[in-house]
């Protein structure tokens, strides 16, 4: 079975909705890039919620200098896209999910592969979350305290036990928090 991971960015005060500058994925310390490059590697598809899909589609693949390699994987990689609206994805290597779209993740979950990772993409994130359907958080906190903005666990939401795996710092003040859920 494979494993289903949410990767957020999120600052100090918990809110993975960024509203400001905190974040910029083209000013990465080398030893945080290797980090996510290696869980890239462990992937071989990407879920993404409408909103996100179409801005990583409107953004990364007219990125021709990428030194960080993210708009190449981005192409490659195999892209799930949930909506109710989008018909024609407009991306290599892109489906959308529609209808019963839980069902459809329990069964990409069935098969063989890499890690299915979620990132962005918060609405969906929330619905994951409360589906029971995620396995791992892989939680990039960054030391800015934004004040406002979505959480990961929004008002309300039952929180699964979590179980820390990894907590690794970096150079830029960055730390990563690996839960399995």
């Amino acid at each position: 079975m494979r494993t289903l991971a949410i990767t957020q960015n999120m600052t100090l005060d918990g809110a993975i909705e960024m509203l400001g500058d905190w974040f910029d994925p083209s000013d990465q310390d080398p030893e945080l890039l290797e980090v996510t490059r290696l869980h890239s590697e462990r992937q071989d598809a990407l879920l993404l919620g409408r909103q996100t899909f179409e801005d990583f589609r409107g953004y990364w693949p007219q990125q021709t200098d990428d030194r960080t390699g993210i708009s190449e994987e981005l192409n490659d990689v195999h892209k799930y896209v949930v909506s109710s609206t989008l018909t024609d994805p407009q991306w290599q290597n892109s489906t959308v999910l529609t209808g019963d779209w839980v069902a459809q993740v329990q069964a990409l979950k069935q098969k063989t592969g890499g890690d299915i990772t979620v990132t962005g993409s918060i609405t969906l994130t929330h619905a994951l979350i409360e589906s029971g359907l995620v396995d791992e958080y892989r939680l990039f906190v960054y030391p800015t305290v934004q004040g406002r903005g979505r959480r990961l666990f929004p008002d309300g939401c039952a929180v699964p036990r979590l179980r820390l795996q990894e907590c690794r710092g970096f150079q830029g003040g960055v730390t990563l928090l690996r839960y399995a859920a």
